[in-house]
């Protein structure tokens, strides 16, 4: 590898590290000043806002707090932005880490995923490996068209999310959606807090009798983070960026994303539904570890997910004899 491209790779996990959405001298135009009564020491770094009368100010960080995004800004997405996913399966050995963050980060109950993790295998004969499933976001949402309430929509920044405000409740979408990666609302939720702002972005509380998914943790994209799944993840299994400035990072390592897909012949899953997933995987060739250690250590009621695999029912034959 070349001095060069060490110097863009490490410059590039620098920016993202950073946050790959706020970039140095951005004029902060979602912060407002926190009237606080002098309460807060000044920590000496200066942020440019953005005041209402449209001029451009320098406040001090601890004089600041997040306004919050609301229904109208969460349906029009982060502008300049399209984001994509990236999973390399040779590198998953089903630590769970990712499923697990997602549940906290969504407050999900324990049968609650968003993300799944299978165990392939396409064929009788062919080696068994760990898939990880999210939503797909896709650019042809068949779940889109498929809302009669307009609860589900597609963002300009490739985001598909759902607004619970809107939603009835039908399962159109859960129909219509051909990877089934969304989940019902069967019991109550907590109440939300008084005074908060609802916004499709955050994703909680969940309304009883509605639809939810993955989200690609839009929130957390705003303030330049990684979704929950990508940084839990130890083996470093999922990437994730914006597919227009062309680059992808799970947090430590940083491709472009033309790249990587082209070198490691990424695909679509089920592409040929026409349906334009923004989720690419890496082929689980040279896997780093064995299927094994991704299904003797889980838990029985996870197991169970597993045991009509051909894999699975081999381990068990053998282990009956």
């Amino acid at each position: 590898m070349s001095e060069e491209h060490n110097k863009e790779k490490n410059s590039r996990r620098k920016f993202l590290k950073l946050g790959i959405l706020a970039g140095a001298g951005t004029v902060a135009t979602g912060a407002i000043i926190a009237a606080n009564g002098g309460t807060s020491s000044e920590s000496g770094e200066k942020i440019k806002v953005l005041t209402t009368s449209g001029e451009v100010m320098e406040v001090d960080k601890n004089f600041l707090i997040q306004a919050p995004v609301g229904r109208k800004e969460s349906h029009e997405g982060i502008p300049g932005r399209k984001f994509v996913m990236v999973i390399d399966l040779a590198k998953c050995k089903n630590a769970r880490k990712c499923v697990e963050a997602c549940q906290r980060g969504h407050e999900l109950e324990k049968d609650q995923e968003y993300l799944k993790v299978y165990l392939m295998q396409d064929s009788e004969k062919t080696a068994p490996y760990w898939f990880p499933k999210p939503c797909y976001h896709c650019d042809n949402p068949q779940c889109v068209s498929v809302c009669p309430v307009g609860a589900t929509y597609k963002r300009s920044d490739g985001i598909v999310l759902i607004d619970n405000e809107r939603c009835i409740g039908c399962k159109f979408c859960m129909t219509g959606c051909p990877y089934s990666t969304r989940i019902f609302s069967w019991k109550a939720e907590k109440e939300p807090e008084e005074g908060s702002v609802y916004s499709p972005e955050k994703g909680v509380p969940r309304v009883e009798g509605t639809v939810s998914k993955c989200d690609f943790c839009p929130d957390m994209a705003r303030e330049g983070k990684l979704p929950y799944c990508a940084t839990a993840c130890p083996m470093g299994v999922i990437y994730f960026g914006d597919i227009d400035e062309d680059v992808v990072t799970n947090g430590v390592d940083t491709f472009k994303f033309s790249e990587l897909i082209r070198d490691r012949s990424g695909y679509q899953y089920l592409e040929n539904l026409g349906t334009r997933p923004n989720v690419y995987y890496l082929p689980p060739v040279d896997r780093q570890f064995p299927v094994e250690r991704g299904y003797e250590g889980l838990e029985d009621d996870i197991k169970a997910n597993y045991s009509e695999t051909p894999f699975v029912k081999k381990l068990n034959h053998r282990e009956d004899k």
